[in-house]
């Protein structure tokens, strides 16, 4: 089964991706834990993916398409089946996936869009606070450290991401608007998006996904 995750930053598409994967045995493709991947090991791809991460700007289509191909077109990432968590992001994206596709003939079961009040988004972003050595998620309000600012595990001090600042959170939330938007208005026109609200429990919005996964299989 092939899948897309759609919604702004934010909503949960990572956790129900690894929930996804870990339940139907699908392989997780996230172009964000990628390319902080490369941010971390400071290749070429990654120094030049942090000047764009850091602002709230979308990375262009450029520097992340060749690396998606590559992954599309293992037989080893797609046999079984996959998610696809953060890519694509624009319409030219969007047309650049079902090129690739269609060279290994392979077609999206259906794409998933969860959606959440922007507000809710800020109040779940900027509230995150991550361990830097273990890179444990903590949050101020949902899930919080036993003490203030300290990592449980390592007691060391929580940091917030540049790209969890809530000035930042409001820029990418302004691009998504205004450039990833139109993507779930291209795939609409293949009817096969689905809408999930996304502010509810995490069991509760992996449910949904389930059922429709199922109703697909059927």
């Amino acid at each position: 089964m092939k899948i897309i995750l759609f919604g702004p930053p934010g909503v949960g598409k990572g956790t129900q991706a690894k929930i996804l994967a870990d339940k139907h045995k699908l392989a997780h493709l996230s172009t964000g834990d990628m390319l902080r991947a490369a941010i971390k090991e400071g290749t070429q791809l990654g120094l030049e993916a942090k000047s764009y991460i850091d602002k709230g700007e979308l990375v262009p289509d450029d520097v992340i398409i060749g690396m998606i191909e590559e992954v599309i077109s293992d037989p080893e990432q797609s046999k079984s089946g996959f998610i696809l968590d953060g890519f694509p992001r624009t319409v030219p994206q969007a047309e650049a996936l079902d090129v690739m596709l269609k060279k290994y003939s392979i077609s999206i079961d259906r794409v998933i869009s969860l959606i959440a009040n922007e507000e809710e988004i800020v109040k779940r972003l900027s509230g995150r606070r991550i361990a830097p050595s273990s890179g444990k998620v903590y949050h101020i309000m949902f899930n919080p450290p036993k003490v203030d600012g300290m990592c449980d595990e390592t007691g060391e001090a929580l940091i917030i991401r540049d790209d969890d600042k809530e000035d930042t959170v409001r820029k990418r939330l302004s691009v998504y608007r205004n450039s990833t938007e139109p993507v779930l208005t291209y795939y609409r026109k293949h009817d096969n998006v689905s809408e999930i609200d996304g502010t509810k429990k995490i069991e509760e919005v992996s449910k949904e996904i389930d059922e429709i996964l199922m109703s697909i299989a059927r």
